[in-house]
């Protein structure tokens, strides 16, 4: 093709494409919102049941403690992959697991292995235990922030996945929870900000759905109502 009939059909597609020129229009802040309000973790608890997860809703942290040993002896487990966590330290989760003889994968003993041995141990792991950064009611989404000690695979590669939180870190909807991402600082984001909605779901050519293929089949949320 000559090169003036190859930019006359240029021209020619240009001038055509400006016939479909997207126009934008400014938004209220407030489109989308959902009107959250009222029992936060009462919303929460019914999201998370609605999309497959098992919620746990308790009064304390002695009690959040009962409740992850009776869902670690249900699954039987003989090691764990954890978070290194305020609210997991403060309800002694590292003394349970010692007491029950439960081997303890964290940071620190990840962190001296080469990268082959640290795959092979959190692959073996029975159960991935985190706590969270923020819960969000009007979906029942946990929103994890990676960083040394909040390893994502707590909440990928164990069978069972278990995560303990407190009610100040429900937020109502998606807009609150970024509006709290900002108040800290956008800068200082990590490079991953994961959600977790219900176990892990897999859908064939057929339609079929399959829980756990990929990842967690069994997803406990317990909830401490103080």
């Amino acid at each position: 093709m000559e090169r003036e009939a190859f930019l006359a059909r240029v021209r020619e597609a240009a001038q055509a494409g400006q016939l479909y020129r997207v126009h934008t229009e400014t938004t209220e802040r407030t489109a989308g919102r959902g009107n959250i309000g009222g029992d936060l973790i009462g919303r929460l608890a019914q999201e998370i049941e609605a999309v497959g997860g098992q919620a746990h809703r308790v009064a304390s942290l002695s009690q959040a403690r009962t409740c992850v040993a009776e869902l670690l002896e249900q699954c039987a487990a003989s090691s764990v992959l954890c978070w290194k966590d305020d609210t997991l330290a403060a309800m002694g989760l590292r003394e349970l697991l010692t007491e029950r003889g439960i081997e303890r994968w964290d940071y620190d003993r990840l962190i001296a292995l080469d990268a082959g041995d640290r795959r092979q141990a959190q692959l073996a792991t029975d159960a991935g235990i985190s706590g969270v950064d923020f819960a969000i009611a009007e979906t029942g989404s946990l929103a994890l922030l990676s960083q040394p000690g909040h390893e994502r695979n707590a909440s990928l590669l164990p069978p069972v996945y278990i995560a303990v939180m407190r009610r100040g870190q429900i937020v109502a909807d998606l807009f609150d929870l970024f509006d709290e991402l900002a108040a800290r600082g956008l800068e200082k984001l990590p490079s991953n900000l994961v959600f977790v909605t219900g176990p892990s779901k897999t859908g064939d050519i057929e339609l079929k759905l399959t829980t756990g293929v990929h990842g967690p089949k069994h997803w406990h949320v317990v909830i401490v109502d103080e």
